[in-house]
């Protein structure tokens, strides 16, 4: 990912950040992305995502209370009365239990997605008619009708692969704090308070910064690949990446704005992901860009990684992070065709990435 966008808790607070500003609006307004937001403008990318992350969260938040609430009705007992085989045997109920209630969310999320992904779609092929002066139709063509059901079902594998790994993070959890409380001789009020704690954190209390992640990146790439079709409607062979350069613009926008790569390799590439449906899979055909420092110079270097393989792609020797119009400098770095290769040729890089693209005439 990014300069402070690498790690949750930082994406987290440029998560937050955004909401103070967008999400009042958007739980009020209530309408739909392409009608209450231009995605044209870093202003309206913002709202929109917002306004979806509020939507989402609004949906899954009944089934996350649900499952932490029937996970510790299943462990609330007096633990110093269990065998081993018994604990192991309630936190597997407890699991089962988060499992069922959490089971909902991906049918109701695809519920949400499957409008909006048209939403996002029509809005960009507005943008390219009105604003970039596209020769294109105003009815979504037969490459938009895929992207849309691609980006719905590639985020609804990827919120269900999530989900997963949440109750089997609690339960690891779960079996370590009754352990550990046993040694400890703590009584059932306090490893009843322990457990509800885990399974807040594990299956709801990160609810609100995932979800806007989410969002962002549904908006993110159904955005992209919008673009991707529009300019291949109106002929255009090539595509200019322009990124927001303000004080919160990340190290590889700052790089990559201003680079050009051709619409029909993206297309291609598109056309890659759209046979791919394991989470796992996706990630490592579109990889986010992570950062790393240099032991040997200091300096930071952005790299993607898959499948365990760390590829540099650039050298920053001068950041510019924090400051407007100000790409920083940078030193060694990979060719356009190898930016291609490792799947970052459009956006969006990182997690809540605003960058976006223009037809290069």
């Amino acid at each position: 990912m990014c300069g402070t966008c690498d790690t949750p808790d930082a994406l987290a607070v440029v998560a937050r950040a955004r909401r103070v500003a967008d999400a009042l609006a958007a739980e009020l307004l209530h309408e739909p992305v392409a009608k209450a937001m231009d995605l044209g403008t870093a202003r309206g990318f913002d709202r929109a995502v917002a306004s979806l992350a509020a939507e989402l969260r609004r949906q899954a938040s009944r089934s996350e209370r649900d499952a932490v609430r029937e996970a510790v009705r299943v462990l609330d007992i007096d633990w110093r009365r269990t065998t081993p085989e018994q604990r192991r045997r309630l936190v597997s109920e407890a699991m089962n239990a988060a499992g069922r209630a959490t089971a909902l969310i991906p049918a109701r999320i695809q519920a949400t997605l499957g409008p909006a992904a048209d939403e996002v779609i029509s809005a960009t092929r507005s943008h390219g008619r009105r604003v970039q002066g596209l020769a294109i139709g105003a009815e979504l063509n037969a490459v938009d009708r895929r992207i849309a059901a691609h980006v719905t079902r590639t985020q609804v594998n990827f919120v269900t692969d999530e989900l997963g790994r949440r109750v089997e993070g609690f339960g690891a959890e779960a079996r370590r704090i009754v352990a550990e409380g046993l040694e400890a001789g703590l009584g059932r009020d306090d490893l009843s308070a322990s457990l509800q704690a885990a399974a807040q954190d594990a299956l709801a209390g990160r609810s609100a910064f995932y979800w806007d992640v989410v969002a962002g990146a549904f908006v993110g790439n159904g955005r992209s690949y919008a673009q991707m079709s529009s300019y291949a409607e109106a002929g255009i062979a090539r595509y200019l990446i322009e990124a927001v350069l303000d004080e919160r613009t990340t190290e590889i926008c700052r790089y990559l704005h201003g680079k050009v790569f051709e619409v029909g390799d993206a297309l291609r590439r598109f056309d890659a992901l759209d046979r791919l449906d394991a989470p796992e899979d996706v990630k490592q055909a579109q990889p986010w860009v992570r950062e790393a420092t240099d032991a040997a110079t200091g300096h930071r270097v952005l790299y993607v990684d898959r499948g365990g393989v760390r590829t540099p792609i650039v050298e920053v020797t001068r950041s510019g992070f924090g400051a407007r119009d100000d790409r920083g400098d940078h030193g060694r770095s990979v060719s356009n065709r190898e930016l291609m290769d490792l799947g970052v040729s459009f956006p969006p890089y990182h997690g809540l990435c605003r960058t976006t693209t223009l037809p290069e005439s």
